[in-house]
């Protein structure tokens, strides 16, 4: 009643009506709740059921009950009520007065090691935590340890041990992630071999004889199948062709020349969301980037190994990048590449290609920075490189979403299958609102009457419109933008035509989008981070760490230094994907000479 919600047939007199009841009901509340003792509680709240559980804390709490009862009666009747501990620690008045009690209740079950994993590890923070000031690191640590060794231990929560940051205060160190990452590989592999192998899903590479188009994609199942022609191979051996393969063929990025490979939030359907195990700060991998890290896996590997038999060495075409097509093609001159040696080992490549791709982003950003690359000055710099803040040409290269709540609820309504607006009936029916208007004749009419005030705030911030009954996206310009931002979580301003700029800067103003300039995207450096270091993500792959900092052996399995450097030329190609897009761009604007740029396909 407090809030406003009455029954939608209620007339005005009847919710007055309801209204006038509040001070009445508030002084029953008060009057309940202040009576309870430890004589009384056990009858007066006895048959509380299961969904009132919280409130009945919150109640207890605002009433003073935990500091007018003792604890034993307190704990004694929420136990008679089969209240949960994890129920229980989310009221922090109880915690708080009841602070000795609630340690010895944790301690003394292997099984509320969950909450500690919920508190500090896991990325679902619907309901605050708390715990008692007197449980301290130790026996955190000895409630997680019992927990690993246990039947109980669940391998989701295995995993997000295995994967978390060191924390000293939560107890957990490098000796207990090992320990949970070996027990979930123990587990992994017991649970398929006696489960039949389980589904098959993945993707699969092959090249093909006598296939006209260079690429061939299907699906069979859960498996991603790509055919590539092997004829279009053998007949562009060019170093330019060779690196365009990666964007036409390949695809590792977008019409814009955002790089596909990140994981991006818009992939990551709503039943991975509500049943996945995610850590709080783990990198929001689903399965599309699953299948996406496998399949730009294969696609370098098949490539630098066609390349390699017909002796051209996918490094070289770096050199010649950085060498020639730079200087040639931008004027930008003394960036230099050194490749791996052909006798080399791969792990004496990995460590390697980590070294000199430091050192391109060094020089890149010197040149930046500097208008031209000194030798001399990059000698003298010895900082890790921080891939979100290498420099960009152009300022205000990429376009974000703010924090204004109108943008966020915009769109939410227009692209999210959770929105409310994807379904009218079997005949209007999409995966979002967005589809419907585009796929769809739709009418004012034909939304429901809980759709329509969602309809009438898109209609009011200028996203749709209703044209004589009919409602459509109100600019294609503006769409596209935003269309851009929520599948790749940024958009290139410059890559856009003027329409788009122009309505990109109406949001700006607006306060809804904000630009900002670097070379790669967030949603790009986060994924060099997750790739190579532990800067954002707890279970990052560390690879650019671990080899540069001695912690692989050289009796280490071969076949992982070698998926190590497939990563590494990956992530190299990708670097220069998004330099020659950097400098391309910038031409394009000079030459442009303040008008509209009208970028077409880059290549090099």
């Amino acid at each position: 009643m407090e809030n406003g919600y009455f029954p939608a047939s209620s007339s005005e007199e009847q919710r007055a009506a309801f209204k006038a009841l509040i001070p009445g009901l508030h002084e029953v509340e008060s009057k309940f709740f202040g009576s309870l003792t430890d004589e009384t509680l056990s009858c007066r709240i006895a048959g509380v059921s299961h969904e009132y559980h919280a409130d009945l804390l919150e109640l207890l709490s605002r009433h003073k009950v935990y500091s007018r009862c003792s604890a034993a009666t307190v704990l004694a009747v929420l136990d008679s009520l089969h209240v949960s501990t994890g129920t229980m620690l989310s009221c922090g008045s109880l915690v708080r007065v009841y602070d000795e009690e609630i340690r010895t209740r944790l301690v003394s079950n292997v099984a509320n090691a969950e909450h500690l994993i919920r508190l500090y590890l896991s990325g679902d923070d619907r309901s605050q935590l708390y715990l008692p000031q007197s449980l301290k690191s130790s026996d955190k640590r000895a409630l997680l340890d019992a927990y690993i060794d246990s039947e109980e231990a669940h391998p989701n929560l295995l995993e997000l041990i295995s994967v978390a940051r060191v924390n000293a205060a939560a107890g957990i160190d490098e000796k207990m992630k090992l320990k949970a990452k070996r027990k979930h590989e123990r587990w992994t592999k017991e649970f398929f071999e006696s489960n039949g192998g389980g589904m098959v899903i993945g993707c699969d590479v092959t090249v093909t004889k006598g296939q006209d188009e260079p690429v061939k994609a299907s699906r069979d199942g859960l498996v991603t199948k790509y055919s590539y022609s092997r004829e279009w191979f053998d007949e562009n051996l060019d170093y330019p062709t060779i690196l365009n393969n990666f964007l036409y063929v390949f695809e590792f990025a977008d019409r814009h020349m955002l790089l596909t490979l990140p994981s991006y939030q818009a992939e990551v359907g709503a039943i991975e969301r509500a049943m996945g195990t995610s850590g709080k700060d783990a990198y929001p991998a689903g399965f599309a980037f699953r299948l996406k890290e496998q399949s730009s896996f294969l696609q370098v590997s098949m490539y630098e190994r066609l390349l390699r038999h017909k002796d051209v060495e996918l490094e070289s075409v770096i050199v010649w990048f950085f060498a020639d097509y730079l200087r040639d093609s931008f004027g930008v001159a003394n960036l230099r590449f050194a490749p791996s040696s052909r006798t080399a080992t791969y792990l004496e490549k990995s460590r390697h290609l980590f070294a000199e791709m430091e050192s391109i982003v060094m020089q890149f950003s010197l040149y930046v920075e500097n208008g031209e690359f000194d030798p001399e000055l990059l000698a003298m710099m010895s900082a890790q490189v921080k891939y979100r803040d290498v420099p960009s040409c152009l300022v205000g290269k990429y376009v974000y979403v703010g924090e204004s709540p109108n943008i966020h609820n915009v769109m939410r309504l227009l692209f999210s299958d959770q929105s409310g607006l994807g379904y009218i009936n079997d005949s209007l029916r999409a995966d979002n609102g967005a589809r419907l208007l585009i796929e769809h004749d739709v009418y004012y009419g034909d939304f429901h009457d809980y759709q329509k005030d969602q309809v009438d705030y898109l209609i009011a911030h200028g996203v749709v419109e209703n044209a004589g009954g009919h409602i459509r996206i109100a600019s294609a310009d503006q769409f596209v933008v935003l269309r851009d931002l929520y599948e790749l979580e940024a958009a290139s301003y410059y890559h856009h035509r003027k329409g788009a700029r122009e309505a990109i800067d109406e949001m700006v103003t607006k306060g809804w989008l904000v630009r900002a300039e670097s070379l790669l995207s967030k949603p790009e450096a986060g994924y060099f981070n997750y790739c190579l270091n532990h800067q954002d993500f707890s279970d990052g792959l560390n690879l650019r760490n671990r080899y540069l900092h001695g912690a692989i052996l050289d009796v280490a399995d071969e076949e992982e230094h070698y998926r190590t450097y497939i990563t590494a030329l990956k992530l190299l190609v990708s670097l220069v994907i998004k330099m020659n897009d950097d400098l391309w761009l910038r031409e394009s604007e000079e030459l442009a000479n303040g008008t509209e740029a009208t970028p077409s396909e880059q290549d090099c």
